[in-house]
């Protein structure tokens, strides 16, 4: 590791994480035509954020920089893998890592792993059903398309908001941080789906603002303490997405991690770490059961 890189890290664990964060979160919101029209125009162009698939393609017609940074994209702009048996990719972005959950770790980078409990919340009989299961981890860059979208169709189980660090998420820190997607700040999704309990967890990062659902919103309890919403009892008229449909956003960045139990996915054999993605594009297919 370079001096550049171990200055970087340390600067993680020293940098005020939810500090920084809300500080940003305020100028993504802020209105002034002057201010928002600057930030977007400098984004644009420093990520390369291609514009000509986005529903809105004028960069000032954008009421603030949140609204342009969770742009829809035009009809047809992402295409769903068709076959019964399809599980779609959740997000635009990148593989990070993907394979099997074993003796309850996942796989984060180059000799690291996290706790699938830990990840979950803490609670054993909730990560049971995922124990030898299979897992994709999808990190989303600045530039691409920052909302995730149901990789199969499901009615929302139970919803866990789970405090933390908002460490960076990028190739650095997962091959230097320990633990980190069970670090950061997260909000778990637990579905019944065809193939049995399907887990997709929205990982926070530095500088991502918030973490919203289409289901509840902003996700942000008054108190940074972990925080389940069981839907399965409370709810009146059960909430089912299709195959495809929005889940949830990010405003400003980070990671989605899709979550299987044992024998009910095979991921694509062409797709390895570090394989670019699209939200809908093939992710994997249903195992015989």
């Amino acid at each position: 590791m370079t001096m550049k890189q171990r200055l970087f890290i340390l600067s993680q664990y020293l940098l005020p994480h939810h500090l920084l964060s809300r500080l940003i979160g305020y100028a993504a919101d802020c209105r002034a035509a002057w201010f928002k029209n600057r930030l977007i125009g400098w984004f644009a162009k420093q990520y390369q954020v291609d514009m000509s698939e986005a529903q809105v393609e004028d960069l000032e017609a954008f009421e603030h920089f949140n609204a342009f940074f969770t742009r829809a994209l035009k009809p047809g702009a992402r295409p769903l893998a068709q076959g019964p048996d399809a599980v779609l990719c959740p997000a635009d972005g990148a593989v990070s890592q993907l394979g099997k959950i074993e003796h309850g770790r996942i796989f984060q980078a180059k000799g690291h792993s996290f706790s699938l409990v830990e990840l979950l919340g803490g609670d054993t009989e909730r990560a049971n059903p995922f124990m030898g299961g299979a897992f994709a981890t999808i990190y989303l860059s600045p530039k691409d398309y920052h909302r995730v979208h149901m990789p199969l169709a499901g009615t929302l189980k139970e919803m866990v908001y789970v405090p933390g660090r908002l460490f960076s998420v990028n190739q650095s820190t997962a091959e230097n941080v320990p633990e980190l997607f069970a670090r950061n700040e997260r909000v778990v999704c637990l579905f019944d789906t065809e193939r049995g309990p399907m887990a997709v967890v929205l990982v926070g990062a530095m500088i991502v603002a918030s973490i919203e659902t289409v289901w509840a919103g902003l996700v942000t309890p008054p108190k940074r303490s972990l925080k389940t919403f069981r839907y399965d009892e409370a709810a009146r008229v059960p909430i089912v997405l299709d195959k495809g449909a929005e889940l949830g956003r990010f405003k400003l960045g980070s990671t989605a991690i899709v979550l299987f139990g044992a024998d009910q996915v095979q991921w694509a054999q062409e797709l390895a770490a570090g394989s670019p993605v699209q939200m809908g594009q093939l992710l994997g297919g249903a195992q015989a059961l």
